[in-house]
């Protein structure tokens, strides 16, 4: 039996996302992007999943990119690009805007679109080998204009055209040191802090987080005031259980337990 290219992880509250193809860095195919949609579709129906962990199968790779091996057929003509485009950007477009907080566990190469993926995600972790680079340059392509702004929003117009027009490797460091990548680790400790993290996260109300999650998402987005939609999700959060349980839990000086 073929092993899947994508598959779910559970443990807890806690999902991941593992990306299975090591014999080719995890880089995208066609069925790949549509798959990755579909399990989205799939941990945003799972009540039990609060977190979701996105990783290589090992530490040969986050994801180099989309297979460009498949490009002399699935991207053979501007027709089928946009096809090919219009897959894979949904696929980075569900993740940007997946309601649950997200981190891209990183190691080695996490290039092109695998760092599109990465930058989809609320947090990067990244291991002290991890390789960035987005390479649009080297094959004679322009970048889409959403992706861009995720990396601009990330590190600014000066190193986001660098990035791009150089289509050179950065190291985590580098990475680092820009704000690439928001936290970077020993390659042996990675798994560990990550997951602790991500069990954090999945103890703090989940209302609180998703509300912050949109709202981040609006000032990104250039809102500066609060329209009905946002007013209205700050007021139904004093209506939620996890509202009752913070407060009676202060009053009793004790950890929250929300569901």
């Amino acid at each position: 039996m073929e092993e899947k290219s994508l598959y779910i992880t559970k443990t807890g509250a806690v999902a991941t996302i593992v990306l299975n193809r090591p014999q080719k860095r995890n880089a995208f195919t066609l069925d790949m992007w549509i798959g990755l949609t579909e399990i989205l579709d799939e941990l945003e129906a799972d009540d039990e999943t609060k977190i979701v962990v996105i990783r290589g199968v090992d530490d040969t790779a986050f994801a180099a990119g989309a297979d460009i091996s498949e490009f002399l057929t699935n991207r053979s003509s501007a027709e089928k690009a946009r096809a090919y485009n219009d897959r894979s950007m949904e696929a980075v477009d569900r993740l940007h805007r997946f309601p649950k907080p997200t981190i891209a566990m990183i190691q080695k190469y996490a290039v092109g679109g695998g760092l599109d993926i990465a930058l989809s995600c609320d947090f990067r972790f990244s291991a002290g080998d991890g390789i960035f680079a987005i390479t649009p340059a080297k094959l004679g392509i322009v970048y889409n204009l959403t992706s861009t702004k995720r990396l601009v929003d990330l590190v600014g117009p000066s190193k986001a055209k660098e990035i791009l027009y150089t289509a050179n490797a950065l190291d985590a460091a580098e990475a680092y040191r820009i704000g690439l990548i928001d936290r970077l680790y020993d390659t042996d400790e990675i798994m560990e802090k990550t997951y602790e993290f991500a069990q954090l996260l999945a103890e703090r109300s989940q209302v609180s987080l998703r509300g912050t999650k949109q709202m981040v998402q609006a000032i990104l987005e250039g809102h500066t005031e609060e329209d009905e939609r946002i007013a209205q999700m700050v007021l139904q959060s004093f209506d939620s259980d996890d509202y009752k349980e913070g407060v009676q839990a202060f009053l009793e000086k004790r950890k929250p337990h929300f569901r």
